[in-house]
Order: C-alpha cells, then structure tokens, then sequence
C-alpha cells in the first residue's frame, strides 16, 4: 500500500510597509473648556509605521508617534502653557506614542485598534475606533497611499494630565475626558 504525499499548505501573508505621510496626517484633540464647549488643538509632526497584512487586516501592526512640541490649538500663550510641566512637560516627555497589540474587525470598514498609548510618561491600554484603511490609490507621482482615521476617547487624568483651576461660578477649567482623532495617510514603502 502507497501512501500519497501530503500536499503542504503555506499560510503566506502579503504584508506591506506603509509610512506615515507627515504631509497628509494630523493628530486632533479636543476638551471642554469652562464645561461649557470644546477646545480643539492638534499635533503637526505624526510619524510611524503600518505593517499591514493585505489579505487579513486584523494581521496588521501600527506605531505612530507624536512629536509633543508641534501643538497648535490657535492661541500661544495656551500652547505654551500646553508645552509646560503643567500639561505635556515637552522638556522631559517630548513624544507621545501608540503602539497596537491587537486589531480586530468591528464591521465591514471599522477596525479596533487596541494597544499601549503612551503620554507624558504614563502609558495605558487605548482602543481606537478606526475606519479604513481606504482601497491604495496612486499619487501623481507614482506613490501608493492608503488612509485611516482612528478616535478614542481617555480620562486625560490616567495620563498624569491633572492641571486645573476652579471656576468662580463652580465647575472647573479643563474638563477630563479627551477625544483623540488621528487622520492619516500612509504611503507604501
């Protein structure tokens, strides 16, 4: 008696390097003020890493990093207080990261991205609520770029964040919970 071969199955991935477009990607937040409406600033120096699994997205692998001092929210001497030991403490913590653990698929076109955020030092579990990535499409010079928005919401207390000031009318300055919305594209390595 004969015995066939077992035909052996490879279980090969196409996974892909994407780069974050500095260019084309920026990091958004947004905060109560005086509890009575939002705040919104932003990060203008995002980079970072996909490492994406084309056929299985939940495969992939994300890391960006956030360069501290490149916070804008419209008013200097805010930013600045932003940049102080206050707040950010740029001198002494001078990135915030992100980097998943695991990705998992929510519906069609939404991913979670869970993982380590790590700000000002402090680093805690995190999920991102993410749409896409989006189809690749070419630039006009050739590039293949694919593009994610991400939000999560964090008590910016978890965070060593605790500056605040009482209000004379009650209530407080700089309200707690943060929305942080990353919108990003990335170009194919």
């Amino acid at each position: 008696m004969s015995t066939l071969p077992t035909p052996q199955t490879t279980n090969a991935t196409a996974t892909s390097t994407w780069n974050i477009d500095p260019a084309h990607s920026v990091a958004e937040f947004k905060v109560k003020h005086m509890m009575i409406s939002n705040v919104k600033g932003q990060f203008a120096k995002v980079s970072g890493v996909l490492s994406l699994d084309e056929s299985e997205p939940t495969r992939s692998h994300v890391e960006a990093v956030i360069d501290a001092a490149s916070i804008e929210t419209r008013d200097p001497q805010r930013d600045a207080h932003l940049k102080s030991a206050d707040f950010f403490h740029v001198e002494k913590f001078p990135t915030l990261s992100f980097k998943s653990a695991r990705i998992t698929q929510v519906r069609d076109g939404e991913l979670a991205a869970e993982g380590d955020l790590t700000i000002r030092g402090v680093t805690r579990k995190a999920v991102f609520s993410v749409e896409g990535p989006t189809p690749p499409a070419k630039d006009p010079w050739g590039n293949t770029r694919v593009a994610v928005s991400a939000t999560t919401k964090i008590n910016r207390k978890d965070f060593g964040l605790t500056w605040n000031t009482a209000l004379e009318t009650g209530g407080i300055l700089v309200g707690d919970e943060v929305t942080i919305t990353l919108d990003v594209q990335f170009v194919k390595a």
